[in-house]
C-alpha cells in the first residue's frame, strides 16, 4: 500500500477549514439585521447589491411611527403630536424595517431634554403671590419715580413758579398801595404840597402807574420852584421764583427813587450829595458831575453846630454849600406846621439817624445832571414792608423841605466865583474831549479810506497798476517843474 505525503494532507486540511469559515461568514452576513450605528462604510450601493438575495425584498416598507410621549411610564398608544423624552430606537422591532437608514429621513424633530422653566415659573408665581402688597406698591412707586424723575421735577418747578408768580405779584402791589395810601391820598404830604397828584387830571384818575410787576410810578406837579416830581418804586422781583431765591441768598431791598425837576431860574450852581459810605464811593466813580465837581467834606470845625452821623458822607463843590444845605432842621428836632398836625425833619443827627434813618440811601442835588433836565434833586430811600410804611415819614418829608430850600438858596460871591471857575474849567475839558473825539473819528475814517484804496489796488490787474503808476509819475514830474510866469513885453 502506497504511503501518503504528510505535507499534502495538511495543506488540504487547511484549505477545507478556510472554505468552511468563508461560507459561514457569508451566511452570517446575509442573515444579519440592519447595520449597527457604530459601524461606518455601509452605503446604498452595497445594500442594493444584496436586495436580490434577501427573502423579504418583496414586502412593502412603511414609515415607522415615532413615539414622543412625555411620560415614559404610560402604556397608552403613542401620539405623534406629543414630544418624547426618550431617544429614538436604533433598531426597528420588526423585520419590515430590517434595512432602516437614518440618513434617508431628514427634517424630523430632534427631541430636547426637558427644562425646569415651568417649575421655576410656578415657584416664582407662588413667591410673588405670597409677597406683601405694601412692598409691591412701594417698589412700583420707586420704579415710577426713577423713570419719571426729570418730568416730575419739571412739573413741580412749573407749579411752584406759577404759585410764586401770583403771590409775589400780590405782595408787590400791596407794598405800592401801602406807600400811596400813606403819602399820596387826600390830606397826605404830597396832596398838601402839590396841586396835581396822580397820572391824570381828573380826581378819579389813578395815583399809580404800573409799568411792570415790580415797577410802579407816581407823578405830582403844581408847586413853586419845580416843574414836577416823579417817584419810581423799584421793588424786588417777587413774581420771579429764580430772582426771589437770588434775593434770599444775596439780599435785596425795595427802593424808591424820587426825582424833582427844578425850574431853570430857581436853582443856583449847586453840586451836593449826602449818602452812606458805600453809596458815596459808588457815586464818586459813576456819577459824572459828582466825579468832576464834588469834594469830600469832613466834619465841621469844633465848637460849631452839630453835624451828620458818622455813617454818612458829605460831598460838595464848596464847603459853604454843605454848611448851608445841612441845616439844623435836618439835624435837630424842628417842627413845621401844616394845615393839620406837624412834620418833623430830624433825620441826620447821631441819635435820630439810628431810629429814623434806616431807610435812607442818598440824596443828590446838582445843576449839571446828564440828560434832558440838568437841574434836579434826586432822593433814594429803601421801602419797609406794607405794615410799617409810617417809618419813612420823615424821609419823605425831606422832599418838599429841600425843594423850598434849594429854590431860595443863593451862593455868596466868593463861593460863586469858585463854582464859575470850576465850570469854566470843566467846559474847557469837555471841549477838548469833544475835539479829541472828533479827531479820533476822522482818523478812523482816514484809515478805513486808505484800507479801501489798498484793497481796490490789490484787485487791479498788472496793466491797470502800470497805467496808474505812470499817471502818478507824470503828476509828480509836473509838480516838480519850476513855475514860469509869462508877461507881455512893453
Amino acid at each position: 500500500m502506497a504511503r501518503r505525503n504528510p505535507s499534502l494532507s495538511s495543506s488540504s486540511l487547511f484549505l477545507s477549514l478556510l472554505s468552511l469559515l468563508s461560507l459561514l461568514t457569508h451566511r452570517l452576513s446575509l442573515s444579519s439585521p440592519l447595520p449597527h450605528s457604530h459601524f461606518e462604510g455601509f452605503d446604498d450601493s452595497a445594500l442594493d447589491e444584496d436586495d436580490d438575495e434577501q427573502p423579504y425584498a418583496h414586502l412593502p416598507l412603511s414609515t415607522p411611527s415615532l413615539s414622543l410621549s412625555t411620560d415614559p411610564n404610560l402604556n397608552s398608544e403613542p401620539d405623534s403630536s406629543q414630544p418624547s423624552d426618550d431617544p429614538p430606537p436604533h433598531k426597528p422591532s420588526t423585520t419590515a424595517f430590517e434595512y432602516w437608514d437614518e440618513d434617508e429621513f431628514e427634517g424630523l424633530p430632534v427631541p430636547q431634554p426637558p427644562t425646569d422653566t415651568p417649575t421655576i415659573t410656578e415657584n416664582a408665581t407662588a413667591a410673588d403671590s405670597g409677597s406683601d402688597p405694601e412692598t409691591e406698591t412701594k417698589s412700583t412707586y420707586a420704579s415710577i419715580a426713577r423713570r419719571y424723575a426729570i418730568e416730575v421735577a419739571c412739573g413741580a418747578f412749573l407749579i411752584a413758579f406759577t404759585i410764586n408768580y401770583f403771590t409775589g405779584k400780590r405782595e408787590n402791589e400791596n407794598i405800592a398801595l401801602a406807600w400811596v395810601t400813606r403819602f399820596a391820598v387826600r390830606d397826605s404830604i404830597f396832596d398838601k404840597n402839590f396841586s396835581l397828584v396822580g397820572v391824570g387830571k381828573d380826581e378819579d384818575s389813578p395815583l399809580l402807574l404800573k409799568e411792570g410787576q415790580n415797577v410802579f410810578k407816581f407823578y405830582a406837579s403844581g408847586r413853586r420852584f419845580c416843574q414836577g416830581l416823579l417817584a419810581t418804586l423799584e421793588l424786588k422781583s417777587r413774581h420771579d421764583l429764580i430772582s426771589r431765591l437770588y434775593d434770599v441768598v444775596v439780599g435785596g431791598k425795595d427802593e424808591i427813587k424820587i426825582e424833582v425837576y427844578m425850574n431853570d431860574d430857581a436853582m443856583d450852581q449847586v453840586v451836593f450829595a449826602l449818602a452812606r459810605r458805600r453809596e458815596a464811593k459808588a457815586m464818586q466813580k459813576e456819577v459824572r458831575d459828582v466825579q468832576r465837581f464834588g469834594n469830600l467834606v469832613g466834619s465841621m470845625p469844633p465848637g460849631s453846630r452839630k453835624w451828620v452821623a458818622e455813617d454818612l458822607v458829605v460831598i460838595s463843590e464848596v464847603k459853604e454849600e454843605a454848611g448851608d444845605l445841612i441845616t439844623e432842621a435836618a439835624v435837630e428836632q424842628v417842627a413845621e406846621y401844616y394845615k393839620k398836625g406837624f412834620v418833623e425833619y430830624k433825620v441826620f443827627g447821631d441819635k435820630a439817624f439810628e431810629k429814623y434813618g434806616k431807610g435812607f440811601i442818598s440824596m443828590h442835588f446838582s445843576d449839571q445832571h446828564v440828560g434832558t433836565h440838568k437841574k434836579m434833586l434826586v432822593f433814594k430811600f429803601s421801602l419797609p414792608d406794607a405794615n410799617h410804611m409810617a417809618e419813612m415819614s420823615r424821609l419823605v418829608a425831606l422832599v418838599p423841605y429841600y425843594i423850598d430850600l434849594i429854590g431860595r438858596y443863593k451862593l455868596s460871591p466868593q463861593a460863586r466865583s469858585k463854582t464859575e471857575a470850576a465850570r469854566q474849567k470843566a467846559a474847557q475839558e469837555a471841549y477838548k474831549e469833544l475835539q479829541n473825539a472828533r479827531q479820533e473819528v476822522m482818523q478812523k475814517k482816514k484809515v478805513e479810506r486808505r484800507r479801501g484804496v489798498e484793497e481796490a489796488e490789490a484787485k487791479l490787474s498788472a496793466e491797470a497798476i502800470r497805467k496808474k503808476e505812470a499817471k502818478e509819475r507824470a503828476r509828480q514830474m509836473k509838480k516838480a517843474m519850476p513855475k514860469v510866469k509869462m508877461t507881455r513885453a512893453g
